[in-house]
């Protein structure tokens, strides 16, 4: 996604909690390619530090227009045998995060009277999974933030989508059996992660300005 904004032409500012390395790693493919970026390590999970550095960025005077908040974990278990950790980990990730990042960012958004918000969700926020009581919740509670975010803010032409992928070919699926692929997914194939980004770059494009408060799924018609 960080790519494909950047190849739209954006200034993309990158957001991670730990990993240096790939991040660099990302940012150089992005300058490379002749895009522009900068990287802002922080987690989304500690309000004080996302609030800090997101005030830090505001004040340099880069005006920011579209944010992603696509920050998540996973720590799957069935609920019976689910501790306090593994729910408040995943929470805080994507809905935590969602509001430590979003909130400070807002009032910029609204005195500037244009935005674009785009939440990344799941399908199991919307159909529920087994051993996933904690993440589909999470995901699950963005869908409702975005949909009330979007009604507060339209007016100033801040639009607020969520988008829910199913399987993507990410470190994430590893373990997924065959039979999903075979039985539950019409295409019988994972999605790619440039297929969730050029959904992702129309959502930030002038030609989404009419499009608010919507959860679009990508998932190959998971059933």
């Amino acid at each position: 996604m960080a790519r494909r904004l950047a190849a739209d032409g954006y200034h993309v500012i990158l957001n991670y909690r730990s990993q240096d390395a790939a991040a660099q790693e990302v940012l150089d493919s992005i300058v490379e390619a002749g895009g522009s970026g900068e990287l802002c390590r922080f987690d989304v999970a500690d309000r004080e530090a996302a609030r800090t550095a997101i005030e830090a960025l505001i004040a340099n005077g880069k005006p920011i227009g579209i944010l992603v908040n696509n920050a998540g974990i996973a720590s799957d278990h069935a609920f019976p045998m689910m501790d306090g950790d593994a729910w408040d980990s995943v929470t805080r990730t994507s809905l935590n995060g969602f509001y430590n990042v979003t909130h400070p960012l807002t009032m910029h958004l609204v005195g500037q009277r244009y935005g674009r918000i785009i939440n990344m969700s799941s399908i199991s926020g919307i159909r529920g999974n087994k051993g996933q009581v904690n993440y589909a919740a999470a995901k699950a509670g963005l869908i409702g933030a975005t949909k009330s975010l979007a009604i507060e803010l339209a007016k100033r032409k801040i639009t607020v989508n969520a988008v829910a992928p199913g399987l993507i070919d990410t470190e994430m699926i590893s373990e997924v059996p065959d039979f999903v692929l075979k039985q539950m997914i019409p295409m019988q194939r994972v999605g790619k992660v440039e297929e969730v980004a050029s959904l992702v770059s129309f959502l930030a494009s002038e030609e989404a300005s009419y499009i608010t408060g919507q959860v679009i799924r990508i998932d190959g018609g998971f059933q």
